[in-house]
């Protein structure tokens, strides 16, 4: 078996981190990932979120992307109602013109943030009903064929930048089979309707210009580490920040305050959006990472590194490439 792998990199702001020394981190962990031969890696656009540093989506990608030479960069996604398609496809086409060859669009209906965020955004609560025709509109900047009289991407008319649509439920993999577009699923945090989602993307799926057959890439989440020990220890860390993060209402607490947290309920719901993690050595990353694929029926796979601490993630990345190439070896 071989399967492609990528990089989800939510530029996480670890307790005690500037928003640059997450965004220095993510360069290091593009850097590496190039190195070791992930074919992408995207960036997730969230608002008003203390701990992730990837609000501003095309700003991050042209920053990474001036500091590598040839691993694709991209949204994985640009909340596309938070915008205007114009304004996407002058951005992406942009960065296609800086970075040519390397630039991917993935593209999500949800908010991204909170109602009061989206009221800062100046979101009208309708636009998401838009979804399906904002895409074909961004859609036909990019190509050259405006939607929209007289109005033009430039930069982006003609770029031709490749467009996923992401999604954690049927509605993104039905519009993503009737549009031809590659379908991005959003297992590593959603997981609940993975099977039904692909299965009906893979069955209604139309060819289009931009692709002759259904391609997914499914979400699946990687601690791996030199021992299963370290990789354990790295993951009950991993699920207190997480419990801290949705439940904590903004305070700062102690790790012993998190695990009650974990205990007093909020484990299940942690765990529910973990369920799809690897976690271990190499070879345990290995064997779960390939049973996820066939599970998923993936095409590729998008790895998030839950990892706290640079080193500690960037381990994980080449430990989990090294293994995969294993796979494809054998």
């Amino acid at each position: 078996m071989s399967i492609p792998l990528s990089v989800l990199d939510l530029a996480p702001i670890s307790k005690g981190q500037t928003p640059g020394e997450s965004i220095a981190a993510s360069v290091a962990l593009a850097q590496r990932a190039e190195q070791a031969g992930y074919r992408r890696v995207w960036y997730a656009e969230h608002h008003n979120m203390p701990t992730i540093a990837s609000s501003a989506t095309s700003v991050l990608i042209a920053h990474v992307g001036a500091h590598t030479s040839s691993i694709r960069l991209g949204a994985g996604g640009v909340m596309l109602p938070n915008h205007s398609p114009l304004t996407i496809a002058e951005q992406f086409g942009t960065l296609e013109a800086v970075h040519p060859g390397r630039i991917d669009l993935g593209l999500g209906r949800a908010p991204g943030s909170d109602q009061n965020t989206m009221y800062a955004l100046r979101r009208d609560p309708r636009s998401a009903d838009r979804f399906p025709q904002d895409v074909l509109e961004l859609q036909g900047y990019l190509t050259g064929e405006t939607k929209v009289p007289g109005v033009d991407a430039v930069p982006g008319k003609g770029s031709n930048v490749p467009l996923y649509i992401l999604g954690s439920s049927m509605f993104g993999a039905t519009l993503a089979a009737a549009l031809g577009l590659p379908y991005a699923f959003a297992s590593h945090f959603a997981p609940a309707m993975l099977k039904p989602a692909v299965e009906a993307y893979r069955r209604e799926f139309t060819p289009s210009a931009q692709l002759d057959r259904p391609y997914v890439i499914a979400g699946v989440n990687a601690v791996a580490a030199d021992s299963r020990e370290a990789a354990e220890s790295a993951y009950a860390a991993v699920r207190r920040t997480l419990a801290v993060g949705l439940f904590g209402r903004g305070r700062q607490l102690s790790d012993d305050e998190a695990q009650l947290l974990l205990d007093g309920g909020a484990g299940l719901h942690v765990d529910t959006m973990l369920t799809h993690t690897a976690v271990g050595t190499p070879a345990e990353v290995r064997e779960y990472l390939t049973g996820f694929a066939r599970e998923a029926d993936a095409d590729e796979l998008i790895v998030a590194h839950q990892f706290p601490g640079v080193e500690g993630r960037l381990r994980s990345v080449q430990l989990t490439a090294e293994a995969m190439k294993t796979v494809a070896a054998a």
